[in-house]
Formats: C-alpha cells, structure tokens, sequence
C-alpha cells in the first residue's frame, strides 16, 4: 500500500506545482483577480491533500497497511478531482455549476481524515 500512495501523492504534488505555474504565469491575466483565488484555493487544497496522501503511506508503512488508511487515500484522492478539479473548471470557465460539486470534495477530505485518526487509535 505504503509504496503506492507515495507514487500516486508525489505525483499529484507535482501536478499541483505545475497547476499552480500555469495559473500563475499563463491563465492570470485572461481569468482576472477573482477568479484567480478560486483557482489558488484549488492549488493549495491540490498540495495539501497531496501531502495528506504521502502522509497516511508513511503512517501505513509505520503502523502497517489498514483498510481504514486505503480509504483515506482514496478519499483523498477523489476528494482532490473533486475540490480542486472543480474548482480550476470553475475558475477557466466561469461556469458556477462546477461550484456544486466543490463541497462533494470537502466531504471526502474531512472523511479521509476522520479514517486517519480512527487507523491510527483503533487497536
């Protein structure tokens, strides 16, 4: 498991970088100010889910591989596509239906985390 989830987090680290460039230096002068914070919001939720992943491989490389801990990655993954993905089509496009999905993101990262702490306490 632990090997998996730190290709898979280092890999979206990185996207989150590139990502974070092309909004920076490419796509900032055609969104405007506004619609830039709601692609900056998309990078840093991106970078910090991303770090979440690598987070619970090492936790699972320390207290061993939990179903709980899988769940959490995975979470934390679709919680990524589903957050900061909508929010960058959001931010592009300025089409506010992408924004309904954002919160569909956040619950699966508050669910990823509430998986860590219950892996990590449970015996």
């Amino acid at each position: 498991m632990a090997k998996k989830w730190i290709a898979i987090g280092s890999i979206l680290a990185m996207l989150s970088v590139l990502i974070g460039a092309f909004g920076a230096h490419i796509i900032e002068p055609i969104i405007g100010e506004e619609r830039l914070t709601t692609y900056e919001t998309g990078v840093q939720y991106h970078m910090m889910h991303a770090l979440g992943i690598l987070i619970i491989a090492l936790i699972a490389n320390s207290f061993g591989p939990k179903k709980a801990l899988e769940w959490a990655a995975r979470l934390m993954f679709i919680g990524i596509i589903l957050f900061s993905g909508s929010l960058y089509v959001l931010s592009i496009t300025g089409i506010g239906i992408f924004g309904a999905i954002t919160p569909l993101g956040g619950i699966c990262f508050i669910t990823g985390w509430i998986l860590v702490v219950v892996s990590v306490l449970k015996k």
